[in-house]
């Protein structure tokens, strides 16, 4: 079983993805440190280095490298659904998950990291707010195409069991 999740950052992906994999004893790999491993570098010296463009084929061919092992959680990261159509070959390989989740949540967790993320790193509240929201946007069209939608705070342990296991992949 291959389940892939998505949605902004902050939504939980990487929090839920750890918690059922523990659960459900299935493993999990979050999709940006695999990348980071495999580059050896951090997503933003990448994205520094080589750009977007280099980022995105090595994050697909290391999307679909990790969908090898056929038993697997990941956490993908939030623009990964909207680049070389990743969002409906994990459509077609496995289960997606949409985590969402209210922008001001979002922004109160991403701000903690805010120095970890060298493109949020001078934006104000205001303008975080309006990023994230912005982004979303533009992204939903990508995210709603998963097979489950959850918000994040209705989430629970249960959620995986009820959800997600019961559905055909």
């Amino acid at each position: 079983m291959l389940i892939f999740l998505v949605g902004f950052m902050g939504t939980g992906k990487t929090h839920w993805g750890k918690r059922w994999s523990q659960a459900y004893q299935i493993p999990f790999v979050d999709l940006d440190d695999a990348i980071e491993a495999a580059e050896g570098k951090t997503i933003p010296d990448i994205f520094a280095v080589y750009g977007e463009a280099y980022f995105r084929d090595i994050e697909t061919k290391i999307l679909h490298d990790l969908s090898q092992k056929k038993n697997i959680i990941i956490a993908c990261g939030g623009g990964t659904p909207c680049f070389h159509n990743n969002m409906q070959w994990m459509n077609d390989h496995g289960i997606t998950i949409y985590l969402t989740a209210p922008a001001e949540i979002i922004m109160k967790r991403v701000m903690v990291q805010q120095d970890k993320r060298p493109l949020l790193r001078d934006m104000n509240p205001i303008e975080l707010l309006a990023y994230i929201e912005q982004t979303i946007k533009s992204r939903e069209p990508y995210y709603s195409q998963a097979k489950i939608t959850l918000i994040e705070e209705d989430i629970s342990n249960d959620t995986f069991q009820q959800e997600i296991l019961n559905i055909p992949s």
